[in-house]
């Protein structure tokens, strides 16, 4: 009985290693990215090399119909009542929200992915875009109320928060030296495309 026992468990030992090793190798293999963050080294025709913000090089495919979108810096006074913002922001002291970057959209982006979401700017950072219902200014910044289809929050602005603005792009305006956000897709050959590609104006790196 005990040698049956054995026998019949061998395979399924066998079996129950390889879908460990299987599962080991897909814990190990890189997330892949839906956003490249960093600076355009060199354009050629509908290629663009970037030098990502952790020193690696990526390769992106430009779209036929890719989008471009300027960003520009504004100040902390600029964010009302009644704005359409995306708040990067992570876990405060006090269990409030503190914000990494604002970006204030413009009208005719108003409603722009509303909602809030884990970001992959820092760790444990969310996306929150949203309408300011209040604003409280106080002496280092401003504590904002938005809201949401889903719910509210409470995010506190700092002084020296980066508030920015979206502006109309070109693509022209992908060129070396510019810093970028591109949200990209894999291709076949390891690759990526990017169809849509947020540019810092007058040298800022876009915040978010």
């Amino acid at each position: 009985m005990s040698v049956q026992r054995a026998t019949f468990t061998r395979p399924i030992l066998a079996v129950a290693m390889v879908a460990i090793s299987a599962l080991a190798a897909f814990a190990q293999r890189a997330p892949v990215p839906t956003r490249v963050r960093g600076t355009i080294e060199n354009v050629a025709g509908d290629t663009m090399q970037v030098r990502s913000r952790s020193g690696e090089q990526v390769k992106l495919h430009i779209a036929t119909d890719v989008r471009v979108a300027g960003i520009t810096r504004i100040a902390l006074a600029d964010i009302k009542v009644g704005s359409f913002v995306g708040a990067t922001t992570v876990p405060g002291p006090d269990g409030g929200e503190n914000a990494v970057e604002v970006h204030v959209f413009p009208e005719n982006m108003r409603g722009t992915g509303e909602g809030s979401r884990p970001w992959d700017l820092k760790p444990n950072s969310t996306m929150t875009n949203a309408t300011v219902a209040e604003s409280v200014v106080g002496n280092d910044g401003h504590t904002l109320l938005v809201k949401y289809k889903e719910g509210e929050k409470k995010v506190f602005v700092g002084a020296d928060t980066p508030v920015v603005t979206y502006v109309p792009g070109e693509k022209s305006d992908l060129k070396a030296g510019a810093r970028i956000i591109a949200f990209v897709k894999p291709l076949a050959d390891g690759s990526f495309e990017t169809n849509r590609v947020s540019v810092g104006r007058d040298g800022l790196t876009p915040p978010m």
